[in-house]
């Protein structure tokens, strides 16, 4: 699975051609979640709160780029890189 982007010690991937609807992984520790990239909803998993603000705030910075990412990876296309949060 491509990693997009790593901040805080929080993993953001993607994998290629996966089911709808558009969403990222973010990784933190043990802890895995799945957020839908529209509304930046917690689609399954969970993340501790903190974590989950900084992906949030991340995502809410990059919904377009993640969108692009997607339909990368919707395509088989290599997918890119996203900037962190600073």
């Amino acid at each position: 699975m491509p990693e997009i982007c790593r901040f805080y010690g929080i993993v953001i991937k993607m994998y290629f051609d996966d089911h709808n609807p558009p969403h990222f992984h973010a990784d933190y520790g043990s802890f895995e979640a799945v957020v839908d990239i529209h509304n930046l909803a917690i689609i399954a998993g969970e993340l501790p709160p903190r974590a989950l603000g900084l992906v949030a705030e991340w995502a809410s910075l990059h919904q377009v780029e993640l969108r692009a990412c997607w339909q990368r990876a919707r395509s088989l296309e290599p997918v890119g890189k996203i900037e962190p949060l600073r």
